[in-house]
């Protein structure tokens, strides 16, 4: 297959700049059905679409959208998964308020619930900074060199550009680092839970269901938005005042159908759409091969601590989902790789790029060995590569060495004769309130058994040269009985317990943490992940110069083609159609599913496919009106191009309306992140019918319908 016809045959692929829509995308759209303009959906002097568009991140990293969501009020109403939300549904649910098994639903705004540390991201505007980054760049840098150079440009690129304002900013780079563009945001601080159904219909079908195609989950959660009482961003505070949006989506009721134009506005995470046959094999020998085998035990043990109670439950229930999500990713991902072919097309497309090098001298010189360093890099890198996933996998699957390090080091300033009472008195109360938000979802239990499967693993399969100290010290002193050690831990350590760590740290001895089986497990992870992330720093050098001059030459060789960059976090559209599709041979999967499916799979109490009560009350009456007649649409597919981060986003319709919320893929299709496969390729999204009539009859939260501008 020629490399053309590789590229040119997914029309439709592709996550788009904003700012690039009027010159590469907009005719294509409007082909396809969308009524409106380029500027209507992004547009530096007016509102637009992209104003009701939010990322969803963290206080330490804001940048770094681990969901997406949309305004869908004019009083700052957001509207996200239920898994996006859900580690904050967690967070304020307790045995005697247990908002995972009955929901949540605040019908007064004071009754909404604050949610310290997220964050929530609008774009204002974004700028193609290439050619002030390429100009302190040069092909003969070394990669720290060249990260350096990157670094202190973009920080006087932001400057420019948020000083005297409440801008925040940043600089990204595109195309393997060719490209590069300034982001900057409008980023609010006081984020507040509004609503949830209960974890049996936002988490319907669960681990089983999860990337698959028919579903029927009702995965949504509402947030508002609040800021200081000028419309700024601010820290939460009683007196903060909803969020008036610049531009907010009208809610569908209309419903959908088999050909529908559908764009979806969001933050995807990642993809590795360049990647070479070599990266190929690393993703998929290495990073999901591992990580589906260490995953594998861990959900087990988590799985065994969470059936004793349901506090356990409680506790490790958002640990337990994403530990879950991209365990089955990667199972079903290396399958759809091997099924679709993707190491055959990506070493085709390497042969066409060799023989369009070797067809003239000049870029024979720039290009010739770019495939070979690339090839290198991955050889070299292989063992460190494999270390370093099982580092991550396995060695930080336990908790409490990881916080035993962390607070060791404040620690160590209360043993210190340097800082005076009232410093350590500080010290001391910083510590009890970091131990109560880290116990407050730890069992010490299950942690234990953690230890003795996880570390157990890493020692069988990793090679001794790369070893941490604490594996090199269970096999001396415990002779490799790793269930020894785990029990031996959890006896004494001063990190398994709240109340013995708050004793200790008012009575610190620093020799005797230095002996703590938890702090010196977690010394050592930390430890060998400094050596282990220093080599592979190292090796990557070859891997990124290949990518960046690969991906250059990629885009030489077409010069005509519409380039669209891997996801990066950054806010993207994407654009395609409501659309059924045929997985296999005699199997033939509609565009939508219906409450009847959500019945037809119901299974017994506290399982995956649980039923609320209330629910098939409502089906039994058949109260769906408004939002259907005689049945209930629940989800829809549509072919956009998405991936993790897009969870949440907006669906919406060739009139700027929203008609779903997508929150999962299709298992046939988990080659998307890498290779995008087009007659495959479906989205699964929340019908916004389905989420209505759940606020309205199922909820009663009549405030928050009144709030919307519903378009029927």
């Amino acid at each position: 297959m020629a490399l053309l016809a590789v590229f040119v045959a997914r029309a439709d692929e592709g996550m788009w700049l904003l700012s690039k829509l009027k010159e590469q995308n907009i005719g294509k759209m409007q082909q396809m059905g969308f009524k409106l303009t380029a500027e209507d959906i992004y547009d530096v002097n007016k509102p637009g679409i992209k104003d009701a568009i939010v990322g969803l991140g963290n206080a330490g990293q804001p940048f770094r959208h681990f969901c997406s969501g949309e305004l869908i009020s004019p009083q700052g109403l957001l509207l996200t998964n239920h898994h996006c939300g859900f580690n904050a549904i967690q967070s304020h649910s307790t045995v005697e308020h247990n908002y995972l098994q009955n929901g949540f639903w605040a019908y007064k705004m004071e009754d909404e619930l604050a949610n310290p540390g997220i964050t929530a991201s609008i774009l204002e505007r974004m700028e193609d900074v290439t050619e002030r980054v390429n100009a302190v760049l040069n092909d003969n840098m070394s990669s720290v060199d060249r990260r350096m150079a990157i670094d202190s440009i973009s920080k006087i690129l932001v400057k420019e550009a948020t000083d005297g304002n409440q801008l925040s900013g940043q600089v990204q780079s595109m195309f393997e680092g060719n490209q590069f563009f300034l982001f900057l945001y409008t980023i609010y601080k006081d984020v507040r839970l509004v609503g949830a159904p209960p974890q049996s219909m936002g988490k319907f079908g669960g681990d089983t269901d999860n990337w698959m195609w028919p579903r029927h989950t009702a995965d949504f959660s509402m947030f508002r938005i609040y800021t200081a009482p000028d419309g700024s961003p601010a820290e939460y505070s009683k007196d903060n005042v909803p969020l008036k949006p610049k531009h907010y989506l009208p809610v569908s009721a209309k419903g959908v159908k088999d050909g529908d134009f559908a764009m979806i506005m969001g933050f995807p995470g990642t993809t590795d759409r360049f990647t070479t046959s070599y990266g190929l094999e690393n993703t998929m020998d290495v990073v999901n091969d591992i990580r589906y085998k260490v995953r594998t035990e861990k959900l087990a043990v988590m799985r065994k601590g969470m059936q004793k109670d349901t506090k356990t439950r409680i506790q490790y229930a958002s640990k337990y989902a994403s530990c879950a999500n991209y365990w089955k990713y990667s199972f079903e991902q290396n399958k759809a790789l091997k099924q679709l072919k993707t190491m055959e097309n990506k070493k085709a497309i390497e042969q066409q790029f060799t023989d369009w090098v070797n067809a003239d001298a000049g870029r024979k010189e720039v290009y010739g060995n770019v495939l070979p360093m690339i090839q290198k890099g991955y050889a070299d890198m292989k063992e460190y590569s494999m270390a370093m996933t099982y580092l991550n996998e396995a060695l930080r699957g336990p908790e409490s060495h990881v916080f035993a390090y962390r607070a060791g080091r404040m620690i160590s300033e209360l043993c210190s004769k340097e800082k005076n009472a009232e410093e350590k008195a500080n010290i001391k109360e910083a510590l009890k309130k970091m131990a109560a938000g880290f116990y407050k979802d730890f069992n010490a239990e299950v942690d234990a058994e953690l230890y003795a499967v996880l570390f157990r693993i890493y020692n069988e399969h990793v090679a001794p040269e790369l070893h941490p100290e604490i594996i090199d010290f269970i096999n001396k002193k415990y002779k490799g009985d790793y269930n020894k050690f785990a029990s031996d831990l959890r006896k004494n350590s001063v990190f398994m317990d709240e109340a013995v760590f708050n004793n200790f740290i008012e009575h610190p001895d620093c020799k005797k943490m230095e002996k703590d089986l938890a702090y010196r497990a977690g010394k050592s992870y930390f430890e060998l992940w400094v050596q282990l992330s220093a080599y592979a720093s190292e090796m990557q050098e070859k891997i990124s110069q290949g990518d960046r001059l690969f991906v250059r030459g990629l885009m030489e060789m077409q010069p005509e083609k519409a380039w669209a960059p891997n996801a990066n976090s950054t806010i993207r559209l994407t654009y395609g159609k409501v659309g059924s599709y045929k997985p296999r041979d005699a199997v033939f999967y509609d565009y939508y599913t219906t409450l009847n499916g959500v019945i037809a799979k119901e299974g017994p109490k506290g399982g995956e496919f649980e039923v609320p009560e209330r629910l098939k009350e409502l089906y039994t009456r058949k109260d769906f009106a408004p939002y259907g007649e005689g049945n209930l649409n629940v989800n829809f597919i549509t072919d956009n191009d998405i991936t993790g981060g897009n969870s949440g986003s907006g669906v919406i319709n060739a009139e700027g309306h929203l008609i779903g919320t997508a929150f999962d893929g299709n298992s046939e299709a988990m080659s998307g992140d890498i290779d995008f496969e087009e007659n495959l390729q479906r989205c699964i999204n929340l019908d916004t019918r389905y989420m209505l009539w759940i606020v309205d009859k199922y909820a009663g939260a009549k405030n928050l319908i009144d709030e919307m501008t519903i378009v029927k």
